[in-house]
């Protein structure tokens, strides 16, 4: 069937359900707001390492226009050592549980490779589990999404962020990408997990890929699987450096505004994002554009 306002048939609609408000994917592309609690992570290393500071961030992104919230104590920038579980949990659980003494309205997603850090993340009031390793780094993570069946995110990541880098290689990185949302979907239910409903995608643009790669993958991101809502995440990445020349990190927002122009005009369902307020904006006139605002 199709709109009459646009000519196009209408998307379809994922609805997920948080302990802190429902996701429902597939009419205007959601914000994902960036918190890095780290001193090292590659945009904002330091800006937020502190709970108080990090918390206060989280709130003002949320009045910026967030939709959700992704917070994560462990860079994963390209050649960036691992962070002890202690470590992580000590950095996040604090700010989560400081965001929820003000907002229960607002999904948070915890950006880590352990289970340890998702099980204290989700006691402190997070929501969903980000995983870049698509939860392959940490046997136990498959039980803990079985056991408390909250949303996740799969990424797909070729290597480690020490070594992804280093020399990424695909004969076909659209298929080859599609093909491992699939296979992580098949083997995480074989472990008890519930995907539908649960699982959403992220090509993992900037992990393991050059610039080739990772351009092919935007094109091509709402194809990459027709079962799940697709996340992307490109903001003030390097990739958007060597097309602009531009090697500040903060000074690359409107090439990350034109990747969340093309993600929203094609359909992907989440932008991963620093500048909040900006890429709402972006968001919300491609949505009224397209005729498909809230």
């Amino acid at each position: 069937m199709m709109d009459d306002r646009t000519g196009k048939s209408p998307a379809t609609l994922y609805h997920y359900s948080t302990g802190h408000g429902d996701l429902v994917m597939g009419r205007r592309c959601l914000i994902m707001g960036i918190v890095n609690v780290t001193p090292d992570s590659f945009s904002d290393g330091g800006q937020f390492d502190s709970t108080h500071a990090a918390a206060n961030h989280a709130l003002q992104l949320i009045d910026d226009g967030a939709d959700v919230l992704d917070i994560g104590g462990e860079s994963t920038r390209p050649g960036a050592e691992p962070v002890s579980v202690a470590e992580q949990i000590e950095r996040v659980a604090p700010v989560i549980a400081a965001i929820r003494q003000t907002r229960q309205d607002v999904p948070i997603s915890v950006d880590t490779r352990s289970a340890e850090v998702a099980a204290a993340a989700l006691e402190a009031g997070a929501d969903i589990v980000n995983d870049v390793s698509g939860m392959r780094d940490d046997p136990a993570l498959p039980a803990l999404l079985a056991r408390t069946g909250v949303p996740f995110v799969v990424m797909h990541m070729q290597g480690t962020p020490a070594t992804m880098q280093q020399a990424p290689d695909y004969r076909d990185v659209v298929a080859e990408v599609s093909e491992f949302f699939e296979s992580r979907a098949r083997e995480l239910a074989t472990a008890g997990v519930t995907v539908e409903g649960r699982m959403i995608v992220d090509p993992g643009v900037g992990f393991g890929k050059t610039l080739e790669h990772n351009l092919a993958l935007l094109r091509s991101a709402t194809r990459l699987s027709g079962r799940f809502p697709v996340l992307v995440g490109a903001s003030r990445k390097r990739f958007l450096g060597e097309i602009l020349n531009e090697p500040d990190p903060t000074r690359r927002v409107f090439g990350t505004a034109a990747t969340v122009a093309q993600a929203a005009l094609t359909g992907v369902h989440l932008v991963r994002v620093h500048d909040v307020q900006a890429m709402r904006q972006v968001a919300d006139v491609v949505a009224a554009i397209s005729g498909n605002g809230d």
